[in-house]
């Protein structure tokens, strides 16, 4: 086994076991690796000393390890799914920029047809917002094309 260092588009680095560094190349060449934290396909091998796994170890010595990792969820589960509501809730709504609170006030008031939105305001517009009794949830800004990924 061959262990290699990987990076998505995104920054997310982890790192992926494979037969032989040859066999590596090719399923990151064919997009067969994803992004353990948000899915992207788009990964680059990172450079590192190279790490061989070999079979030197006994079975009774590898199991506990096998057992210990199995029981205790990685860190990046949460991350994944975090990365995938807010894609799924962002990817429905219309992008209005920095018109964000002239249209959130259009839609609460009436004024414009109701639609999921999303787009940029201020600390203090957001704060207007709320008081005037409309909705919001401040979330990171995410480019659109990261949401069809």
């Amino acid at each position: 086994m061959v262990v290699v260092n990987l990076v998505c588009s995104h920054g997310h680095a982890f790192e992926g076991w494979f037969r032989s560094s040859g066999e590596a190349k090719d399923q990151v060449l064919h997009k067969l690796v994803s992004c353990p934290l948000c899915g992207d396909p788009d990964i680059t091998q990172k450079p590192s000393a190279p790490h061989v796994a070999r079979k030197s170890t006994t079975a009774r010595e590898a199991a506990p390890a096998r057992e210990a990792a199995a029981a205790v969820p990685g860190p990046a589960q949460p991350e994944r799914e975090l990365w995938q509501a807010l894609r799924k809730m962002l990817s429905g709504a219309e992008n209005v920029g920095e018109r964000f609170a002239d249209e959130a006030r259009r839609i609460h008031y009436d004024e414009a047809p109701r639609r999921r939105i999303r787009g940029k305001a201020s600390r203090d517009q957001a704060l207007e917002l709320l008081e005037e009794g409309i909705p919001v949830l401040p979330l990171p800004v995410v480019p659109d094309e990261d949401l069809n990924s």
